[in-house]
């Protein structure tokens, strides 16, 4: 099952543990359909060798996903769902998704359903796990639009924002930043004053240069509690982020004189195709899932560390997001202005 936020790479995850559990444990799979959804309501399809072909370039997920709770509803909790994997004649789900599916993925474990987890999460913000698949492919994006961005602020004069996808980190904002070059990169870990970035903009102006600001949409400025939210909560109460770089933009034209103009990418960072270091990630994951399946490793994730795919507890990728350590942001400071 696929669950949570959409992500390049879950496709080839699926072909990975299908492929390797057909070919090396002789096993059979079907496949939740829309995440928790469907494995609380039984909805499966069969996953044959042949479902999987060829999938591993695509984007988006072929068995669909939700933010379903697995403990919502009349069939959901660990009982419900034991009696529903049983009928279906299922003995293990491998469960792909971000902190919020492997927290559920943790309880019912505990509760004694046999489960293993892949991590996925586009921020690349899971604790225990070096990388995970999407992060690469939703940088490479983000720094093509940002170019694109940039070339329309140079042939005008302007200070270009450009927001990207960091909800609560700053992961994609400082490797799109620092790839396109930009002059300030604003991220939820640091606060930053409106004052000091505009000074960024204005020293870059008066070297006459297009003044380029990358900002991820959990930032919060100096002196503001919370981050930039007008669009209210999402169906699971969260926040609807997004627009912090339509505010800042008016705000730096004030104080600079420098006509400003921001673009939001949004969910563009999320869709086509995966890179190729995603897909070769999202593959070798799968198949150690597959692999941590058959020798029953049940309330483990597979995990990234330096090159070597190797399985860790949940216990140690959840609780604890993967922030931009410090000297990480200071190494990309240097360059500002």
């Amino acid at each position: 099952m696929t669950s949570g936020g959409d992500c390049p790479g879950l496709n080839a995850v699926i072909r990975g543990v299908v492929l390797k559990g057909i070919k090396s444990h002789d096993h059979e799979f079907v496949g939740f359909l829309d995440g928790w959804r469907g494995v609380v309501d039984g909805d499966i399809i069969e996953l044959p060798r042949q479902r999987v072909r060829g999938i591993s370039k695509q984007g988006g997920t072929i068995l669909g996903t939700s933010r379903t709770n697995p403990y919502d509803g009349p069939n959901g909790g660990p009982e419900n769902i034991a009696a529903t994997l049983d009928r279906l004649d299922v003995d293990a789900l491998i469960a792909i998704g971000g902190e919020g599916t492997l927290a559920g993925a943790r309880e019912l474990t505990d509760a004694g359903l046999p489960i293993v987890g892949v991590p996925k999460t586009i921020d690349n913000d899971l604790d225990a796990t070096d990388y995970s698949f999407g992060f690469d492919t939703a940088v490479q994006i983000a720094t093509e639009a940002i170019d694109r961005l940039r070339t329309t602020g140079e042939s005008h004069h302007r200070c270009m924002i450009a927001e990207v996808m960091g909800r609560h980190v700053g992961w994609i904002a400082l490797h799109a930043g620092m790839a396109s070059g930009a002059h300030a990169i604003l991220i939820p870990e640091q606060k930053v004053s409106t004052a000091q970035v505009a000074e960024w903009v204005r020293e870059a102006h008066d070297r006459g240069r297009a003044p380029l600001v990358v900002v991820a949409e959990g930032w919060v400025p100096e002196g503001d509690a919370e981050p930039w939210a007008e669009r209210g909560t999402d169906a699971s109460g969260r926040p609807r982020l997004g627009g912090i770089g339509e505010h800042l933009a008016p705000e730096i034209e004030a104080l600079t004189g420098i006509e400003t103009r921001a673009a939001t990418l949004g969910h563009i960072q999320r869709g086509g195709v995966p890179s190729a270091y995603d897909r070769v990630l999202a593959t070798r994951l799968g198949m150690a899932a597959v692999d941590a399946v058959s020798d029953k490793r049940w309330g483990t994730m597979v995990s990234l560390h330096g090159t070597d795919v190797v399985v860790v507890p949940f216990e140690e990728a959840l609780g604890n997001l993967k922030t931009v350590p410090q000297h990480r942001y200071d190494e990309a400071a240097v360059l500002f202005g």
